[in-house]
């Protein structure tokens, strides 16, 4: 497994999560036919707009494509930036348990 840092996490204007990996390009990521894109211009994976989903679930969603597909764990850090997302959001969406959605 490669590591690589998460430089930037950014929620745009049109609800979609965007995570920046620090060094790995992911261009055939589509492929894995999880609803995980990737954003060429900004060098970034992304999700749709939550729909039954929240964010944290496609964070984990968007990590997971990245390790299955291109055996690359993305982690966040301390210098990952964060962009249009309030604290607490931030907060969810650094915990792992978040990821797997609701429990039964």
């Amino acid at each position: 497994m490669i590591d690589d840092a998460i430089d930037h996490v950014e929620i745009r204007g049109d609800g979609r999560l965007f995570v920046r990996p620090a060094t790995q390009n992911f261009s055939l990521i589509y492929r894995a036919a999880l609803e995980v894109g990737w954003d060429p211009a900004s060098q970034s994976l992304f999700g749709p707009k939550p729909r039954e989903w929240t964010y944290p679930m496609w964070f984990g969603q968007i990590l997971a494509a990245a390790a299955t597909e291109y055996g690359v764990r993305l982690t966040l850090t301390s210098q990952t930036t964060w962009m249009n997302i309030p604290d607490r959001l931030q907060a969810e969406i650094a915990d792992p348990d978040q990821w797997k959605g609701p429990k039964a």
